[in-house]
């Protein structure tokens, strides 16, 4: 019988404690090399020429003047790109997405790479692209939702049905006796992470070697290992550092393979790395959506009915669509419930995963709807939704792995004053005149898992290698899996050496979806365990060994050293179980893999509650958020610190999505016409308000091994509704659109 410290002395385990990053230093300091501060002998640089027009073709490039340029080595095109070994196009392996890699002159949304321009500096590769002067001929462009007829698709997100419903919508409307129908409206919004897409590709032969931020790196290394008809063996990824993902990085996108073409077509290493505004278009981001949502409910608050209906848009050639109405399954109890999705195909590249998709655009919707029907009943925003407060998972009926969702509930709403809060709106004002706003939005996100695999070796000196490629975007992977691993052995922090970050290592999974600790997490886990069922192994059944018979009482593993339960001043070190049987290490694996339990018997949600204070100026409408407080239950918490550092994070994604956050369209050109950080808002440190996480308890035996829910994503669910439901209380004006901006306050 083994009990592992985790178990049996939880209060000295390394996991559960707010560790500071493993890897600070280097950070701050500047030594944790990123992708692009890779330069290997010989290297070239590379730069796209993007496309100013979103539908059409390339007519023209003035591929002469280019290479006329002084450090202009070549010029890659679709009449002398490097021949693949699979089309793009091709989509017969799992989350695989059509790329445009040159492979000809059709262009289909703005800032679509045309060609590649690769010379000895950045500064000649860049005005090489621009003395190409692309002539195209172009067709006109749709990049409206109302401007393309919209289709029914089966699915939607990364893989849930596009309708599910349970009871009778209509009738339940019918009977209700009160009711509301109205519609949300949520912009297209692109990625904008500190860290642009980037590759360092260095070929020698057939062996590929990349340095490139990635969140999947096993994907990663099929696709390419595919595209270019290679072993997948032959392609090394170096990925130990991201600056920022969420979800753009989950794929290997086109761009990053443009460097890696661009490096076999010169023959030296090359670094390609994108500019700001070329962001918009070739790496995915959130797509549009228009949500309806019919609420019925009887006098006393009890929903009857919620229908849920998401119009959103993907682009001509392939299939991504935001599922909004998704999370209108999950949430709230009623009698019948009907969550449907359909889209339209627009001029614009392919919309993909990006923080909370369908999570983020559908609670704001649903969140706001909750809120004008709690309103219309006459109740408390926070009393209806404890009215409507679902025991099981709404259509599925499945249980809970667990909830803590009324703890976040109560513990946020005192901790924020909610029960001070006026029923009515523009109530509050402050000492200058701005009107003061309380609102609040309830946070969920599934809890998921991948696979993945670990190795772990214990040394003879008592210290652990522990190798597993799992990726760190700036969440504290490096710090987390190494705390994970000291507990699953029995170790202090110091003595786990730990390796992430590169594909010659076991494979880590997926860092997305919330899933990245629970994933690689696991999978570290059970290798330490199996290494220390070794060295019960050999100790019980070794008659020197002072834990000789002992495994019928069981055996503590902590500190290093093996004690038998019953007696602990009985035990041994590990250093001395390996040195009697003359072993210099001993080695042990471990794998993760979706807990079959939680996903066939049981619904896995992290769930949260969000409460949000603004100020609006009454006369000229600006909006600031002034205090946010978040309470969160997302099962085992493996570091406090890493933690509330993610909520804070979505939490900020939340000011963003709800204030701020749009893309511009040109409707005549289809071009964005904000691609800027100057022009594309997001929050920085003025922006943001008093904000405030609570951590809130919860035991969750089902969901895995490690009882971990995601942190990553939760964050943003819960916080844009209350922004926005706060905002009608201060002012009684109900924006059904996001951002909300001033200028939809003013004409009201």
């Amino acid at each position: 019988m083994l009990k592992t410290l985790s178990q049996h002395d939880a209060h000295r385990s390394s996991a559960g404690q707010p560790v500071t990053r493993r890897e600070a230093v280097l950070k701050v300091t500047g030594e944790a090399c990123f992708a692009a501060d890779h330069h290997p002998e010989g290297m070239l640089y590379a730069v796209i020429a993007a496309s100013s027009i979103a539908k059409g073709r390339v007519t023209h490039l003035d591929v002469a003047g280019a290479c006329a340029h002084p450090g202009v080595i070549g010029v890659m095109t679709p009449a002398n790109a490097p021949k693949l070994a699979r089309h793009p196009d091709l989509k017969d392996t799992p989350f695989t997405f059509r790329l445009d890699l040159l492979q000809d002159d059709n262009v289909r949304y703005a800032n679509q790479p045309v060609a590649v321009v690769i010379a000895e500096t950045l500064e000649a590769a860049t005005e090489g692209a621009h003395l190409l002067s692309p002539r195209y001929e172009s067709g006109a462009a749709c990049v409206q939702l109302d401007a393309a007829e919209p289709f029914s698709p089966q699915v939607v997100g990364a893989g849930d049905a596009a309708n599910e419903s349970e009871g009778d919508v209509e009738a339940a409307l019918l009977s209700a006796t009160v009711r509301i129908d109205a519609t949300y409206e949520t912009p297209a919004q692109y990625h904008n992470a500190m860290e642009p897409h980037a590759i360092v590709a260095q070929w020698n032969g057939d062996e590929l070697t990349i340095d490139t931020p990635n969140q999947a790196m096993g994907l990663a290394r099929t696709r390419l290992a595919g595209l270019f008809g290679i072993d997948i063996k032959s392609v090394l990824i170096r990925s130990p550092y991201l600056g920022g993902g969420f979800g753009a990085k989950a794929l290997i996108s086109g761009p990053q393979v443009l460097g890696i073409m661009a490096a076999r077509f010169v023959g030296r290493p090359v670094k390609l790395v994108l500019r700001r505004e070329q962001l918009f278009g070739p790496v995915g981001h959130r797509a549009p959506t228009r949500q309806t949502l019919r609420l019925g409910a009887h006098a006393d608050g009890a929903l009857t009915a919620l229908a849920h209906h998401t119009r959103t848009a993907s682009s001509t050639f392939d299939d991504f669509l935001e599922s909004s109405g998704t999370v209108s399954r999950t949430l709230y109890s009623s009698e019948a419930i009907s969550s449907t999705h359909d889209a339209v195909r627009l001029d614009i590249g392919t919309p993909l995963f990006m923080r909370a998709p369908g999570e983020a655009s559908g609670s704001f919707a649903l969140e706001c709807a909750i809120d004008e029907m709690a309103h219309a009943c006459g109740m408390d925003p926070l009393a209806f939704r404890l009215k409507n407060y679902a025991e099981a998972e709404p259509i599925s009926g499945k249980p809970f792995t667990s909830k803590a969702l009324r703890e976040c509930y109560a513990q946020g709403a005192a901790r924020f004053g909610w029960t001070s809060r006026p029923r009515a709106p523009r109530q509050m004002t402050d000492a200058s005149g701005l009107l003061i706003g309380w609102g609040m939005g309830t946070a969920t996100f599934p809890a998921k898992m991948f696979p993945a695999e670990a190795h772990v070796q214990l040394r003879k000196d008592g210290n652990a290698m522990v190798a597993c490629g799992a990726h760190d975007m700036g969440q504290g992977a490096w710090t987390a899996l190494a705390q994970i691993a000291a507990d699953s052995l029995g170790l202090d922090l110091s003595q786990i050496q730990l390796r992430i970050g590169t594909s010659d290592l076991p494979d880590g999974g997926i860092a997305g979806g919330s899933a990245g600790t629970a994933t690689a997490g696991t999978a570290v886990h059970n290798a330490g365990q199996a290494i220390v069922a070794q060295l019960i192994e050999m100790a019980t059944n070794d008659d020197r060994s002072p834990l000789f018979g002992a495994g019928d009482t069981g055996v503590i593993a902590r500190n290093g050293r093996l004690s038998r339960c019953d007696d602990q001043s009985r035990g041994e070190t590990y250093t001395a179980i390996l040195a009697r049987a003359g072993r210099a290490s001993i080695e042990g694996k471990g794998n993760a893999a979706p807990d079959a339990l939680a996903q066939g018997d049981y619904a896995a949600h992290a769930h949260g509650a969000v409460f949000a204070e603004v100020k609006v100026d009454p006369e000229l409408g600006q909006i600031r958020v002034t205090r946010l407080v978040g309470a969160f239950a997302a099962g085992r918490i493996i570091n406090p610190r890493l933690a509330r550092s993610q909520y804070f994070g979505g939490m900020i994604w939340g000011v963003s999505f709800a204030l701020q956050e749009h893309a511009v369209m040109d409707t005549r050109s289809g071009r964005p016409m904000n691609s800027n950080l100057a022009e594309y808002h997001v929050p920085v440190n003025a922006d943001i308000p008093s904000i405030e996480a609570i951590l809130v308890d919860e035991v969750d035996p089902r969901v895995n091994t490690l009882g971990i829910k995601g942190v990553g994503e939760i964050g943003i669910t819960g916080t844009a509704g209350a922004i926005a439901n706060a905002i009608w209380h201060a002012t009684g004006v109900r924006v059904r659109e996001a951002p909300i901006t001033l200028d939809k306050l003013l004409v009201r």
